[in-house]
């Protein structure tokens, strides 16, 4: 059948939904894609169990299906579709890239014209046959209030890694997407959702056959793809780029060729197409394959074989007959009139839009930039302050960062008549030179945990998130909150740490340690805790220490918790490797809520030596910085920095902007006591300014204004 999906072809509406270029490489449509399983019977059950009268009229329906006899002819008449992809995501790589998503239309578009070399490879009993469908696809660019867009919405929800109800998927987008809130009517586009998961493991795709019992439905009318199986790159591969291909057949109204169930080599069976032969299904690209009489034409999309590359006429002619039918609105989907409503007839530069790989790197880290800016564009003009090149012309550039700050990105996109710019201040963060160890943060010195150096805040779910509280504190009164209270189940929340030099550190002699404070909701919520460990700078991460449940804690508060003293746990992780031990360290902390209650980490501190219940620092990590201030704040000519210490040691100060670039960096020696810096001012152009004292993890960071 057409690839090695899973795919479950659902009742059997299969929204064909994906973005078409024909400017694709019809030769990377060639694939071996690994055998799976349809989800057609999982789904048929569910529609049985929630829609008893909508099955039984499935089912109906599907007993008066009639023979269907090709036409050899090609019609000449290329019908188009509008295309909307919903990415359901949690800021992982299941949010996946409009690169992705483009090549997912791509493989359309070759499938269905016949454009891929591999259809004159066929067997040569079914030399000639391929068919040329003269379906060809696009997203849309119109919303259907009217605004313009890219075709694709993105949806912040943990239900993209809950597939088990995509009734509650679609509403999720429905309800929260980034676009437009509300229905994209199924008779104007084709909805296509991609997820994480969309059924359980090994489920690749699914949908429903047009029927007139799916009406307006998004779901009945709707096509899921599994992420690792929707185009030929990003997280999915050549070899996994057909599912879509499969799916959008069920959608315009085939079955599999040995009929309606998902039981392939099994019994002989009819699709109801006179010119695909009588078969049992193959999971393995056989060509010899005849067990019902006839060689099976193994090659077929809607096959479950791994060499699929054709339909047959008799499928072109039933699936036009699809999109000629007012069943579940088919025939609209392709009329001038809904193409000239979904934008896809005259698409215009609406908006320049951006994307990267990363927003935070260690100094002399890259970025990956992904224009994303809709819908027809034909240059690109880049702006990176600190990057290298500093400016672009090409559509995706790679730039690389070599100073610490926090510098804006700016595109300006255009078509040749009309320009649009994207600006994002505070968009790229290069992380400090890191800190030596023993290190120590105790979070004593920070005003916020938002925007600063030391720490990076991951909350793809833009509800409850991380946040310097200074009501509860293992030492001092300062911690890290998560704010977990009134948080619905599944939501991941991310602290990540700055970098730390334990290059040359004995894996047997050294300790990460921090102490945290935390309390379910109810007995039986099960949230989980993980610490991670990066080797380059928070490129890729490893899970080092888990704790879940009633190892977390055992104990239920149903109230908004704020810790005691006696409140707190230590954590030790000791489990390091010698890949860990390298100058661009980072760590994380990792949090899956269930519903439960607040988080506080204090004292994270990283040391050679064994465990230890004490925080373990170094001679100039002994002792904060105190009484730091400015003044006069504001000032036009000179300013005072003054600040107290207990030894004498050498810190950094560092100026920045409002858009965190650097604008001076100087080493002070400090001695122990009172200390005085007077910084001349009066070349800075007016404005507000940051102004950081630091030493060995320790820093403190005051705002001052230039009149």
């Amino acid at each position: 059948m057409k690839m090695k999906l899973r795919l479950l072809v659902l009742s059997s509406i299969l929204f064909s939904n994906v973005h078409a270029q024909l400017a694709v490489d019809p030769g990377k449509t060639q694939h071996n894609e690994p055998t799976g399983f349809c989800g057609e019977h999982t789904k048929l059950n569910q529609l049985a169990q929630t829609h008893p009268d909508l099955y039984a009229q499935y089912l109906s329906e599907r007993s008066k299906e009639t023979e269907t006899a090709p036409s050899s002819e090609k019609s000449g008449v290329v019908y188009t579709f509008p295309v909307v992809v919903h990415v359901l995501h949690q800021n992982g790589p299941e949010n996946i890239s409009m690169e992705q998503i483009k090549s997912a239309i791509d493989v359309l578009n070759v499938d269905y014209r016949r454009l891929n070399p591999d259809a004159d490879l066929v067997h040569p009993d079914f030399i000639g046959l391929p068919a040329d469908v003269e379906f060809q696809f696009a997203l849309a660019t119109k919303a259907p209030n009217g605004d313009c867009f890219s075709g694709v919405t993105r949806t912040a929800t943990p239900l993209t890694f809950d597939g088990s109800n995509g009734e509650a998927q679609v509403s999720a987008v429905i309800a929260g997407n980034d676009v437009y809130q509300g229905q994209w009517p199924p008779n104007r586009y084709i909805n296509i959702y991609v997820c994480d998961d969309i059924g359980g493991a090994g489920l690749l795709g699914y949908t429903f056959k047009p029927a007139s019992w799916s009406g307006s439905s998004m779901y009945f009318n709707g096509i899921f793809v599994n992420k690792d199986h929707f185009g030929d790159t990003g997280t999915s591969s050549v070899d996994n780029s057909r599912t879509l291909t499969h799916e959008l057949g069920h959608w315009f109204n085939l079955s599999h060729p040995w009929g309606d169930n998902n039981d392939p080599g099994v019994s002989c069976g009819n699709d109801n197409v006179s010119d695909t032969p009588i078969t049992r299904g193959s999971f393995s690209c056989n060509l010899n394959e005849n067990f019902c009489g006839p060689r099976a034409n193994v090659e077929n999309y809607m096959d479950y074989a791994s060499c699929s590359k054709m339909f047959t006429p008799g499928q072109a002619t039933r699936m036009r007959n699809a999109a000629q039918s007012s069943t579940a609105g088919r025939n609209n989907l392709w009329t001038a009139s809904n193409l000239n409503l979904t934008g896809v007839s005259s698409p215009t530069l609406c908006k320049a839009q951006f994307n990267s790989d990363k927003q935070t790197v260690c100094s002399g880290g890259t970025v990956s930039f992904e224009d994303e800016s809709y819908s027809v564009v034909s240059s690109w003009s880049w702006s990176f302050p600190g990057g290298s090149p500093s400016t672009s012309t090409i559509q995706n550039p790679t730039v690389t960062y070599a100073t610490p700050g926090v510098y804006p990105v700016v595109l300006t996109a255009s078509d040749g008549t009309t320009s649009n710019t994207e600006t994002k201040a505070n968009y790229i963060t290069v992380l400090d030179f890191s800190a030596n160890i023993p290190y120590a943060d105790g979070f004593e010195t920070y005003s916020t945990l938002s925007g600063i150096n030391e720490w990076v805040i991951n909350n793809p779910g833009n509800n409850g998130t991380w946040e310097l509280t200074t009501s509860a504190g293992h030492t001092g009164t300062k911690s890290a909150k998560l704010v977990n209270f009134n948080q619905p189940a599944g939501n991941i929340d991310e602290l990540i740490g700055r970098r730390v030099n334990i290059a040359g550190q004995a894996t047997s002699n050294t300790t990460f340690t921090f102490r945290y404070a935390y309390r379910k909701r109810v007995s039986t919520n099960n949230e989980i805790l993980r610490v991670f460990f990066s080797n380059d700078c928070g490129e890729t991460w490893q899970a080092k220490k888990t704790l879940a449940g009633s190892i977390l804690s055992p104990t239920a508060v149903n109230s908004d918790w704020t810790p005691t003293s006696a409140d707190w746990a230590t954590v030790h992780v000791i489990n390091f490797t010698n890949a860990n031990m390298v100058n661009d360290f980072r760590y994380k902390f990792n949090f899956e809520s269930d519903g439960g209650n607040n988080l506080y980490i204090d004292n994270i501190n990283i040391y050679p030596g064994a465990p230890s219940e004490s925080i373990v620092v170094g001679v100039e990590n002994n002792e904060l910085i105190e009484d730091y201030a400015i003044y006069p704040n504001p000032a036009s000519d000179d300013v005072n920095i003054t600040f107290n210490v207990a030894n004498n040691n050498t810190y950094e100060l560092v100026t920045q902007d409002v858009t965190g670039k650097i604008i001076s960096r100087q080493h002070i020696n400090a001695v122990a006591g009172d200390n005085i810096v007077m910084m001349d001012v009066n070349q800075l152009a007016k404005g507000i300014y940051f102004i950081k004292l630091s030493s060995n993890g320790v820093s403190k960071t005051l705002q001052f204004i230039k009149n």
